[in-house]
């Protein structure tokens, strides 16, 4: 898929990619997702599946406080407070951890529920909103969306479609 230069294009790579994800993890069994299966998001790591769903409700959620604050007029800490763009791995742990108490059905109802939000977000913007100022360094809003959003959950299909495969 092309990376989105609309609104319309932005929705619809995050509505098909979102629901490809749901298909894949729509047949994985419960008692599977807090196994250490997949590559994780910090060199040399591993992680569940309920840590993939935590990390997509972890960027998710920022892309959600980076909209408020920006909208509220005040200073967002990108990508997180406490974290510099070169420390993503210890993010992805963070979110991890932050959502580390619910289980899988109940971290894919957050994660349609955040989705869910940020399509309702994106519907609220313009087109020139979203791709017709920078927004962030020389990134538009729209194209920081699509980097937390469409792209992480196709990474997430790709991952889970590997394990699959190879657990066959």
């Amino acid at each position: 898929m092309a990376i989105p230069t609309t609104k319309d294009e932005l929705l619809q790579a995050i509505r098909t990619n979102y629901s490809k994800l749901v298909c894949e993890l729509s047949d994985i069994p419960v008692d599977q997702t807090n196994l250490l299966i997949l590559q994780g998001h910090a060199k040399g790591t591993v992680m569940s599946i309920n840590n993939l769903i935590s990390y997509l409700i972890g960027w998710g959620e920022l892309v959600l406080k980076w909209n408020k604050k920006s909208e509220d007029d005040k200073e967002v800490d990108f990508p997180e407070t406490g974290f510099k763009w070169n420390e993503l791995g210890k993010l992805a742990q963070k979110f991890y951890q932050d959502y580390s108490d619910l289980d899988f059905t109940t971290l894919c109802a957050k994660l349609d529920q955040t989705v869910l939000t940020i399509v309702e977000l994106l519907e609220q913007k313009t087109n020139m909103q979203l791709y017709g100022v920078t927004w962030y360094g020389k990134w538009t809003l729209g194209r920081m969306i699509q980097f937390n959003t469409a792209s992480p959950y196709q990474n997430a299909v790709g991952r889970i479609r590997k394990w699959k495969k190879e657990k066959k």
